[in-house]
């Protein structure tokens, strides 16, 4: 500071009061730009805008949106001395806002084909709010038929205790449509389970069911590319020991990439849109999307680990 005073007085400035803080630390990551740049370098990350850096071209790719940025910012405060913040509060904070802001949706990423053996009558389409946090977003119709596609862990031939998804002899509800009951699965020669049989009850029926299931019509799935994206460190501190190289602590699961089948709506996606998909977590359209291909990054799950003080 004394050269910073010297200018002050010797300039006949206005002696501005000075305040030092301390630099935001997140927890799963690293903030510096030294270290940053050393990833970049290294091709260890995709560049300064990639989703797990902790840039602010880096969180616009991954789809946090900037009120997101400053409500989690005018929560931590300013601080004179050096504090870990866990990376969890931001996570709230976007979860926060996208639930509010962000468009439902339909997406399977580890498809299990199901067939509707009872498939007479079926509507062709079922109505999906939009947001129901919105009711200015409005609603959407979702393609439907006697072959869906549901996630391979929503169903278990030998369910463990307290099971509540989809199991033989089961029933649960299907996200704005109605009810569904196993009856059966088929199997691969090496026993594996390749489909699951059952009978479709509408709405009207209002059955006692414990879980509802995410789904999409197989005869108007569309192929997308999803990117996993989750930390890029697996410790809470990876640079706390000066002894320890930070890049042995990278999590080699930072980044994981799956074809998604979505319903047919999400093919409208443009960069920057961001949606909810059901049951999964929030996901925002990546620059590298074409007209009619879009690309997915998750933005956060869908699981809030953060516990206010």
């Amino acid at each position: 500071r004394p050269l910073y005073d010297w200018v002050i007085r010797n300039c006949r400035l206005f002696p501005s009061r000075q305040m030092e803080f301390a630099r935001l630390s997140l927890t799963y990551t690293v903030m510096s730009k030294r270290k940053l740049l050393e990833l970049v370098q290294q091709k260890l990350v995709k560049g300064w805008d990639d989703p797990r850096m902790p840039t602010l071209c880096g969180l616009r790719r991954r789809g946090v949106p900037p009120a997101a940025i400053r409500e989690f910012c005018e929560r931590v405060g300013i601080t004179k001395y050096d504090s870990l913040t866990d990376v969890a509060l931001l996570e709230h904070c976007i979860r926060d806002d996208l639930n509010r802001t962000a468009r439902r949706a339909m997406a399977v990423l580890d498809p299990l084909r199901v067939v509707i053996e009872n498939a007479a009558g079926l509507p062709p389409s079922v109505q999906g709010v939009n947001n129901p946090e919105d009711p200015a977003a409005g609603a959407r119709d979702i393609p439907f038929g006697p072959e869906l596609f549901i996630e391979r862990d929503d169903f278990a031939e030998v369910p463990p205790p307290k099971y509540f998804r989809l199991s033989p002899g089961t029933s649960v509800r299907l996200r704005n449509a109605g009810f569904l009951t196993c009856t059966g699965v088929e199997k691969d020669e090496s026993g594996a389970v390749t489909a699951v049989r059952g009978t479709f009850t509408p709405m009207t029926e209002r059955l006692k069911v414990k879980a509802t299931l995410h789904w999409v019509a197989a005869h108007a799935a569309q192929p997308v590319d999803v990117r996993l994206y989750d930390r890029l460190f697996s410790v809470p501190e990876p640079d706390g020991d000066k002894n320890v190289d930070f890049k042995t602590h990278l999590n080699p699961d930072s980044l994981r990439s799956v074809q998604a089948l979505v319903e047919p709506s999400l093919l409208e996606a443009r960069p920057g849109d961001r949606f909810q998909f059901e049951r999964i977590g929030y996901f925002c359209a990546d620059p590298d999307s074409r007209p009619g291909a879009p690309v997915f990054n998750r933005t956060v799950t869908l699981k809030d680990s953060w516990k206010p003080a």
